[in-house]
């Protein structure tokens, strides 16, 4: 069997790949073919996407392939939630905005006081309450530039529209669209009864399809510029943690996963929806994955706090890397102050070590100081908040989970999986690395029929790529019980 070549355009929100899949038929392979940085722009307006640049740097990984031999199909994935309009000409009326934009701040507030209750909207949608849900985005641009919505004819979140201005073909992809409280999570379709009720039109939603669609080839003007390659795109599950969570290399269907970034998103796999009073209480999401699958999840802060942290040291003139924050980590003492990664304090961007400092003042914990100080802060408190993300999950699907798979770029910090480990008392199995990319792949083989199905898909995945395990050191179990009851006495929410 010739080995098929496919590229995975893996977007996060701070840079983005173009990694070329090679499958043999037994065993996927990785080369990355190009990388660049995703760098929002602050302006008069707001926070938002430099779309135009991000195809620009698409097209630039086809040339790249065009001169190394070709791809056969190519996938878009990126983070969720954000949108572009498209007005009735076909073309983009502006930059999309960033999900940290602050437009959406007092949004929920208006829309649970003014529009539809949050216990009615989660009855839905199933979605996870997050101020910057495309739901709420909508609204914002209903109360603050009704003019944008009255000019666009669609709108498209960001794969979805990337893959439109590659292919001038407009479909939502259904793993994507779940993520913005835009869906009934039940019948898996727009909630459109819902448009109707707060005054969005129906209009701007194009088809739902599932992943393993084939969108289409490039337009022509695209497909001279990029090197004549006959590449076709391939919806995949484009929203990244769905990518993700294909690429877990579990044998059964009873596992909790981790898509570990810059946010941590903390889930099982259900066959529908879990949308119940336990699942409203402990706000769980429910966003469309693959093969007809519900990713049950929660979305914790993430490494966002290291990474924040970081550009704030660096902004103060130190540069730390990775290896060295987590070395200093280690030297410092245990478990002396604790955080919820989840307080909304720490969403926005600016001096992070500044906050957890106020926060852990606040709540009457020792005040971490040095630099080794707040990053174990930082990794401790995740670790306990995937201990009780897990045992939310138990309690709402009466299962058990063992063990925690850990993928994608966090599983670099070691640290954190034995923490994971050792605070929730699972084993924890890391990697791969490159899960997204893995999973778009992965996909893309499924749709050219070249692998079977999700469970075949990830048993060659498993074969591929090299993954960790971590056992729970029993030794510090009293020390994290401890830990622990301090973390769910932790205030939803801490004022400072």
């Amino acid at each position: 069997m010739a080995e098929r070549k496919m590229l995975a355009m893996d977007l996060g929100a701070s840079s983005g790949r173009g990694i070329v899949g090679s499958f043999d038929g037994s065993k996927i392979s990785l080369n990355e073919i190009h990388r660049f940085s995703n760098d929002p722009v602050m302006t008069v307006g707001g926070f938002s996407w430099d779309t135009l640049r991000l195809l620009h740097e698409i097209k630039a990984a086809i040339l790249a392939c065009s001169h190394s031999g070709g791809v056969d199909t190519l996938s878009i994935d990126t983070w969720g939630v954000d949108y572009g309009y498209i007005d009735p000409s076909g073309a983009l009326l502006s930059n999309p905005y960033h999900y940290r934009d602050s437009r959406t701040d007092t949004v929920p507030s208006y829309v649970f006081e003014n529009l539809i209750s949050w216990k009615e909207l989660y009855g839905i949608t199933g979605i996870q309450s997050m101020k910057f849900n495309t739901f709420y985005q909508i609204i914002a641009d209903k109360l603050n530039r009704p003019w944008l919505i009255d000019q666009a004819s669609k709108l498209l979140n960001m794969p979805d529209l990337l893959g439109y201005l590659l292919t001038g073909e407009m479909k939502s992809e259904y793993t994507i669209a779940s993520t913005g409280a835009l869906l009934d999570a039940e019948k898996r379709t727009w909630a459109y009864e819902l448009f109707d009720r707060v005054g969005i039109k129906r209009s701007l939603f194009c088809d739902l399809v599932e992943p393993g669609t084939v969108l289409g080839p490039l337009l022509p003007f695209i497909e001279e510029e990029t090197g004549n390659t006959g590449v076709n795109v391939v919806k995949v599950g484009s929203h990244d943690t769905a990518s993700a969570v294909l690429s877990v290399p579990a044998t059964d269907s009873d596992f909790l996963y981790i898509s570990s970034g810059t946010w941590s998103l903390m889930g099982i796999e259900s066959p529908r929806p879990v949308i119940d009073e336990n699942s409203l209480k402990y706000d769980f999401t429910n966003e469309g994955g693959v093969f007809g699958t519900i990713r049950l999840l929660k979305n914790i802060m993430g490494l966002w706090l290291e990474q924040e942290c970081r550009r704030q040291w660096t902004r103060e003139g130190t540069k730390y890397s990775f290896d060295e924050l987590t070395g200093m980590a280690l030297s410092s003492k245990p478990l002396q102050s604790i955080i919820n990664p989840d307080d909304p304090m720490f969403s926005p961007a600016g001096n992070m070590p500044k906050r957890i400092r106020e926060y852990c003042r606040a709540t009457g914990q020792h005040v971490p100081e040095s630099v080794g100080e707040i990053v174990r802060c930082i990794f401790e408190s995740l670790a306990l908040r995937y201990r009780w993300t897990g045992e939310k999950l138990e309690e709402m699907t009466a299962r058990k989970y063992p063990a925690i798979n850990i993928v994608g770029g966090g599983t670099k910090e070691e640290t954190l999986s034995q923490f994971a480990a050792d605070a929730s008392g699972r084993y924890v199995v890391a990697g791969p690395v490159e899960a997204t990319a893995i999973g778009n792949i992965a996909m893309q083989a499924i749709a050219a029929g070249e692998i079977g199905d999700v469970w075949q898909a990830r048993s060659i995945i498993k074969n591929s790529f090299d993954v960790k395990e971590y056992a729970p050191d029993n030794r510090n179990r009293a020390a994290w019980d401890e830990a622990y009851g301090k973390f769910i006495s932790l205030p939803e929410r801490v004022t400072v």
